[in-house]
Order: structure tokens, then sequence, then C-alpha cells
């Protein structure tokens, strides 16, 4: 087997590892291209476990990028939403269990940890590693890494409340959703929100988006209707597609991804309505790079 096809065995696992760590389609492709460098030069000697080797570069990269991220995200215009990724809906076994991992929801909540505890909670609580594992992938200490994978866990299960998981009634709501834009239905498209609704909407500032998140049915639906009648919508289509391993909707013009609307299912209304139309980070609904030669 060649380095390339090593790579290429475990790139899978190395990108779910990368994006679930970023909420970024563009930065798990970088940190993907920076980790075939570093294994292209590594001493093959001196790696007995490829796999091993992989996912500590890919981590550490990531963790490195997502420091800075901070940073960044801090003067970020606008609230700011996770890159929407498409998954396929008849996606491996093993890939429909952790789905739940890659839901729009779960990467806001792992936002709000820590650039290690999100490490030390995807490493954990997704991949399975073990204290020690990830210890050595860190280089940190292994009752410290105990010590922040309870604390991540405890902070992410405070924070994500539970929603319904019911697929039949969120095609039903999608579908509906869907007509009540298309024909500007107010009445209709607000008896799918929930009283307790919440819209965010990332534009980045480089494209129309609220600057603050909007409550209630009535506000939601408003906003969304005025920005889908607004001239720079025109020719917009919306089609269901699978987002982050739920349904959801993308938005295009001429067969081009323009935006996604992915939200949360309670009492089988719709609450925590995400939409991202910022153009820098709608790589994850088109087609997936070649893998580097």
């Amino acid at each position: 087997m060649t380095e390339t096809d090593q790579y290429l065995e475990h790139r899978r696992l190395l990108f779910a590892t990368a994006y679930r760590m970023l909420g970024s389609v563009a930065d798990a492709e970088d940190v993907l291209q920076d980790a075939w460098l570093q294994w292209d030069k590594a001493d093959r000697a001196a790696v007995r476990n490829p796999r091993a080797y992989l996912v500590r570069t890919v981590t550490n990269l990531s963790l490195n990028r997502l420091t800075s991220a901070h940073a960044t995200r801090e003067r970020y215009v606008g609230p700011w939403l996770p890159e929407p990724l498409l998954t396929a809906p008849d996606a491996p076994a093993e890939e429909t269990e952790m789905a739940d991992t890659v839901s729009t929801a779960m990467l806001v909540v792992l936002e709000t940890l820590s650039p290690v505890e999100r490490a030390v909670f995807v490493l954990r609580e997704v991949f399975g590693y073990s204290h020690a594992e990830i210890a050595r992938i860190l280089d940190r200490p292994e009752p410290t890494v105990r010590q922040t994978a309870h604390r991540a866990r405890d902070h992410v299960r405070s924070r994500r409340p539970r929603f319904d998981a019911d697929d039949t009634r969120r095609a039903e709501l999608t579908t509906r959703f869907i007509d009540a834009c298309e024909g500007g239905d107010l009445n209709a498209l607000m008896e799918l929100l929930a009283p307790d609704v919440t819209c965010w909407s990332d534009g980045g500032g480089k494209v129309t988006a609220a600057r603050r998140p909007l409550d209630g049915p009535d506000h939601v639906a408003r906003w969304i209707l005025g920005v889908l009648a607004k001239p720079q919508s025109a020719g917009v289509r919306m089609r269901p597609a699978v987002l982050n391993g739920e349904l959801g909707i993308v938005y295009v013009i001429g067969g081009t991804p323009v935006g996604a609307l992915t939200f949360d299912l309670a009492d089988g209304r719709m609450r925590n309505v995400r939409i991202q139309v910022n153009p820098d980070k709608l790589s994850g609904l088109r087609e997936p790079p070649a893998a580097p030669r």
C-alpha cells in the first residue's frame, strides 16, 4: 500500500474529526491538506500506526486553527453559524449512528467549549478514544484529560436540550415550509413555527442577514418572506436536502447553492431555525473536492 493509499484509507475519518472540531468545511479541507503534506514528508520507519499518526496530526492542526479562529469569531459580523454539510441519506451505519454529533445544533453547542475541551469531547464522545489515547494525541497528562472530558460532557449535556426525532413530521414540515415561502403565505408559514421560535441568519456581513436573532413566529415569518421578496432573491428555488444528518433546505439560483436552512423539531413545529447565507461558508453544499494526488 502506497503512502497515498494509506492516507486515503483514513480520509473520511480525518475529515469527520476536523469538521466536528472546526464547524467549517473549508477549514477542515485546509487541515487535511496540511496533514497530507506532513504525512508525505514523514519518516515511514518511525510511523508504526498510520491511523494514529494521521488522527494526531489532524487533531493538533485543528486545535491550532480553532484557537486562532476564536479571536476572529469575536469580531464576526452578526451571528456565527457553522458551515452546512450535505450528508448522504444512505450513509454507512456507523455514520448514521454519529449523525447526531454532526447536527447543526450540536456544532453550535461545541462552539461554546474551549478548543481543548472540544478536541477531547470529539475524540472521546464521538470516536470513542480512551483517555490514555487522547492524552498521547494531545500530549497532556491522562488525569487532566479525564477532568477535561468530564467537564466538556457536562457542559454539552446542560446546553443541549432534546428535540423530536420524527423524520416523517420533519419531512412534512419541510415540504409545507417550502410551499408557504414560494407562495408568500404568511399565515401558513407562522403555523409551522413554534411559539418560542428563534431564527439566526449568518451572512458574515456580505449578504442580507439579520444582525441579531429574531424571536417569535410573526417576526421570523415576516423577515423570511421579506428577504425572499427582495430583488436580489429573484430566481431563488428551495429544495429539501439532508444537511448535517437531518432533513433541511438548500436555496439555489440556477443550480448554484446560495443558502441553507436547518431547524430543530419540537412538539411538531420548527424551533431554532438557522439560515446560512454567507457565500464563504457554502462549500459543503457542493460536490466534495478531489483527494490530493
